[in-house]
Parts: structure tokens; C-alpha cells; sequence
């Protein structure tokens, strides 16, 4: 779950604690092309006051509008926008896109503050809701379980549901850590030198003070794991790669040179790991945007660990579609 979507329910909590009547909407399905992905969330309040989107802002209006006509829905019900080209282009929606979504009043708001104490926690919680009687459940969801409505069952995913290992507690990784919580990652932070562990502030994020190659072993990466190794420091980095690059981690990177990485590779071939291993290291790491400082460095490395994660969804959005 994104820092959007955290923002988002916080607001809904907080506008109920107030006094005031709440509904939340939720994409739950797209057609075409699509401003919001299947999950974004919006709430809006008796007056007409949002948090978050679904839309590039012309849905917002119409869902504020009708509450202003209509009042607070009295039930949870679905909307939706984009059917004909016409609509499409009213609600300002890329041509034949549609959106699904579910309005739902937030009328008993306990069950957001369990979810926001869940993510705070760092867990992965699911919630159903029964859309004809309104019955809910919260539970620990499984890391393939996403958003949808499908028979009559509104489910929706709270929590990391993406990994980020980063060795080193430097500046760089302060920039990253904070990029990477907006983008749905749990990040965990791993340097075991006092002087830099010492310092690390970065809120809603994991320290581990143990060595690298100890700290990716502890974490067991799976398919939804990134590493990246940005200590400068080869007694580090090159031990944390030791373990990542054997593992099913879907990106491992490590900062430095042209000149540095070739090193690098040279010294990981005298060790167990089989060239096709080594060639999964992203290095230097990061997108070639011509980056040079700390906060320049972050954003290329964050925007290369999307770039990766997108291929993999892409890829595994057609080998299901071959499937079926």
C-alpha cells in the first residue's frame, strides 16, 4: 500500500473522529487505459472535502457532486466511468479507458484504525467485505493476493507488499528509503558501522545492525525482494551480494564506477556464484539520468527498481493471459 493510499484512510479516520460522514472509494477494475491502478483510494466527506484520487480529477468532481445532490451513500454500491467514448472523454479518461469503482460509507471507522495499526506494523492485512450485508473481515493476506471484486466479495490488500534491502544507512539510502515507502515498499535498512547506524532517522523503516550477508540471509528474498548495496565500502557490499545474487531477489544492484563495478564482478567470479548470477547485478546501479547527487542518485535507482518491477508485472500479466 502507498503513502497515497496510508494518507487516505488516515484522513477518513481522522474526518469520522470529527464528526463527519465519510465514503470511501476504491478502483477496483480497469479497462483500456487507466489514470489510477486497481487499488488507489479516495475519501470524501459530507462537505465535500477529498483525500487521495481514482481519476485525473474529473471523476473526483462528478462522485463530490452527486454526494452534495444525493447525500452519504446509505450502503456500499459500486460506480462506473468510462463506458462510452463520450463519458470517457467527460471524465477526462484516456480514450477507452473505464473505471470500477466501490463507494463505500465508512459508518463503524474501527476497522480503518486496525488496518493503519497493521501497516505501521509492517504487515500485509486483506479486508472482505460482503457487499450485500456489509460484513467485514480483516486477515493476514497472502503476497499474491490484490484488489478485485468478484462474486459479490470486495477485497482489498493493506501493507507493503515489495521488499527493499538497502546496506548502508548513508544519506543515499535516507533518500531511497523515503522514495521507496510511496512506491508500496517495506524497507529495511542494514550497517553494521556504529557511526552511521547511529544516525538513522528515517521514520517507518527497519535498522539492522548485523552484517550484510547475515542481514539477506535473515530476510530469505523472495520474487518481491530488492537489494541494493550503497556503502562504497567492498567488505560491505560485496558480502551482501554474495547472498543476493543467489537468491530469488527480482533486482540486486550496488553503487560505483564502470570502472568499480567491473571489479566488483571480477572479485564475485572468484567465489561460488555462476556467471549467469553474476550477471543479474544491476551496476552501477540506477536509470542513466546523468545523476550525481545523493537525491539524484536515489531517484535513479528507485526509478530503475520500478522499471524492473514493471517488466515482471507486464510479463506476468501475458503468461496468464496465455494461460487462459
Amino acid at each position: 500500500m502507498d503513502a497515497t493510499n496510508f494518507s487516505t484512510l488516515s484522513a477518513a479516520l481522522d474526518w469520522h473522529k470529527a464528526g463527519h460522514r465519510v465514503a470511501l472509494v476504491t478502483v477496483v477494475a480497469t479497462w483500456g487505459s487507466s489514470p489510477r491502478p486497481v487499488g488507489a483510494m479516495m475519501c470524501i466527506r459530507d462537505d465535500g472535502q477529498v483525500a487521495g484520487s481514482v481519476s485525473g480529477g474529473c471523476v473526483e468532481d462528478d462522485l463530490i457532486d452527486r454526494i452534495r445532490r444525493e447525500g452519504m451513500p446509505a450502503r456500499t454500491g459500486t460506480a462506473t466511468y468510462g463506458v462510452t467514448k463520450e463519458e470517457a472523454a467527460r471524465f477526462g479518461l484516456p480514450c477507452g479507458g473505464t473505471l470500477r469503482l466501490v463507494v463505500e460509507p465508512v459508518d463503524d471507522a474501527g476497522w480503518i484504525d486496525e488496518v493503519l495499526r497493521r501497516i505501521t506494523r509492517h504487515e500485509l492485512a486483506v479486508r472482505e467485505v460482503d457487499m450485500e450485508s456489509g460484513a467485514h473481515s480483516i486477515a493476514i493476506a497472502a503476497g499474491n493476493e490484490v484488489c478485485a471484486l468478484e462474486e459479490g466479495t470486495f477485497r482489498m490488500v493493506f501493507g507493503p507488499r515489495w521488499r527493499l534491502l538497502l546496506i548502508g544507512a548513508g544519506q543515499t539510502s535516507a533518500l531511497a528509503a523515503e522514495i521507496a515507502k510511496t512506491l508500496d515498499f517495506h524497507v529495511i535498512v542494514c550497517d553494521p558501522r556504529e557511526e552511521f547506524f547511529r544516525t538513522w532517522s528515517v521514520p517507518q523503516t527497519d535498522l539492522l545492525t548485523i552484517m550484510p550477508d547475515d542481514a539477506v540471509l535473515a530476510l530469505e528474498p523472495d520474487p518481491r525482494t530488492a537489494i541494493v548495496a550503497l556503502t562504497h565500502d567492498p567488505k560491505l557490499d560485496d558480502m551482501a551480494l554474495l547472498e543476493a545474487l543467489k537468491s530469488p531477489a527480482f533486482y540486486v544492484g550496488a553503487l560505483g564506477s564502470k570502472a568499480n563495478t567491473e571489479k566488483r564482478r571480477e572479485r564475485l567470479a572468484l567465489f561460488d556464484l555462476a556467471p549467469g548470477e553474476i550477471d543479474r547485478l544491476h551496476g552501477p546501479v540506477g536509470l542513466r539520468i546523468g545523476s550525481r547527487t545523493p537525491a539524484e542518485i536515489a531517484v535513479s535507482v528507485m526509478a530503475e527498481i520500478i522499471s524492473v518491477r514493471s517488466r515482471m508485472a507486464a510479463m506476468a500479466e501475458r503468461t496468464e493471459a496465455c494461460i487462459t
